[in-house]
């Protein structure tokens, strides 16, 4: 066989078998996940559904308060490096409601959290490898999908929050959304956000009273796309 083209044969060996070990590296439980640009614009083709929306953007008076973008956080690292938050168009588009509705009792939303990429899930479980708070790698996040979102409620005029049971992700049986040691007060505000997302679609998630699920979060892969990749992709 010609060595030049036993050289390229090994080369493209080589570089196969690095891709390899780079994506079990990046994803060691071997999930489906889009992992660049190109497969994410493959999947706009397939189905503009899978569109990623700047939620800052799309809903006028939306608040964000992105908390691991800051070292605000229970990991105390800055885990983004921007503050930004985006949704799979058609939560985009529920929660817009949720905030048009909230908007005629003067109040609104405020979010905490939305897409995350994968990696930033595998950095969360490895500071609380507990699955009743941070999701477990092994299978991904529903905020990995694009189809989950923390919020919380704020007055429009000032922006300061209503009153919850706890503050954005506290660990404790306090931040269970049917936990009745609260005072009328917090239990019906966090009833008034629970009600009307579920309104439009998302589910409150059992131990998290800030955290709801879209209802069509399986139709949607998992991602490892940074906020920067999706900001050059439009």
């Amino acid at each position: 066989m010609n060595r030049k083209l036993i050289s390229v044969i090994f080369l493209v060996l080589i570089f196969g078998i690095c891709t390899r070990a780079q994506n079990i590296k990046s994803n060691p439980y071997g999930l489906d996940i889009v992992q660049t640009i190109s497969q994410y614009d493959s999947c706009l083709t397939i189905n503009k559904s899978n569109q990623l929306v700047d939620i800052e953007k799309f809903i006028p008076g939306i608040v964000l308060d992105i908390r691991y973008a800051s070292t605000n956080n229970f990991t105390h690292q800055i885990i983004y490096s921007k503050p930004m938050a985006f949704l799979r168009l058609p939560a985009a588009e529920a929660l817009k409601m949720v905030q048009k509705e909230l908007s005629k009792q003067k109040i609104g939303l405020k979010i905490y959290d939305a897409y995350r990429p994968y990696q930033a899930t595998m950095k969360f479980y490895e500071v609380m490898p507990d699955s009743n708070f941070c999701a477990n790698p092994k299978y991904g996040s529903r905020h990995n999908r694009g189809c989950a979102v923390d919020v919380s409620l704020v007055y429009l005029s000032t922006g300061k929050e209503l009153e919850m049971p706890t503050g954005y992700d506290d660990f404790t049986v306090k931040a269970n959304p049917n936990d009745t040691d609260v005072s009328k007060i917090v239990s019906n505000n966090r009833s008034r956000l629970i009600k009307v997302m579920s309104k439009y679609g998302f589910t409150v998630f059992p131990t998290e009273w800030w955290h709801f699920d879209y209802q069509d979060w399986k139709n949607f892969k998992l991602m490892d796309i940074s906020f920067e990749e999706l900001e050059k992709g439009k």
